[in-house]
């Protein structure tokens, strides 16, 4: 929820000139679209001077390259990123959602978050099958000790939770993210922005 106020001495004719803030990066998709469009709006919500970048995912997932893109963004961000999941946060949301600074983490009370193992649909040659499995297996190794580091576990944690879900879809309610320190928050936040004026006579 984003909260404006706006001192009234402020005359304006356009009030989305004022209001355009903050800035704040919505995910849906996980493709290459998606993945240029989050890039750009995350650089415009650094540049905006903004003390916390709010990354609001609502998504079934989508495609891990493109996922590793935005993880990228978010590691290089030099401000605190929140991320909020509404709806449900699967798949590559689900790890996106844990790249949420320590304590910034926010998930809707109704919200699902899913996990499961990287997947591939190869096909080709045999040793082109065997070249795809490795890098499957590698992503899959390398998000879940990702996930793990972020909510401050063992690298081995969500590796040993999917063995113990038979490496199926892992279905996880607020309550139980809350209890792996996936979600910090069980809500949504609240944005302030505090448009003033300052008039001096010198």
């Amino acid at each position: 929820m984003i909260h404006h106020q706006i001192d009234p001495k402020l005359k304006i004719k356009k009030l989305e000139d004022l209001i355009d803030l903050p800035v704040v990066v919505l995910v849906n998709k996980f493709d290459e679209a998606s993945a240029k469009d989050f890039r750009d709006t995350f650089t415009r919500a650094v540049n905006s001077g903004q003390k916390i970048i709010p990354v609001v995912i609502d998504s079934y997932g989508g495609h891990v390259y493109s996922l590793m893109s935005m993880i990228a963004m978010i590691r290089q961000s030099p401000v605190p990123v929140s991320t909020i999941a509404t709806g449900k946060a699967m798949s590559c949301g689900a790890i996106l959602f844990s790249f949420g600074h320590e304590g910034l983490r926010f998930m809707d009370p109704f919200a699902t978050l899913m996990i499961h193992d990287v997947s591939n649909g190869s096909h080709g040659k045999v040793e082109e099958i065997k070249a795809d499995a490795k890098e499957t297996e590698r992503l899959n190794q390398l998000v879940y000790k990702m996930m793990a580091s972020n909510v401050g576990k063992p690298e081995d944690y969500f590796l040993k939770l999917s063995h113990d879900h038979h490496n199926a879809d892992w279905y996880i309610d607020s309550a139980e993210a809350k209890t792996h320190n996936l979600a910090n928050h069980i809500r949504i936040p609240n944005f302030k922005v505090k448009i003033s004026t300052d008039i001096t006579f010198e």
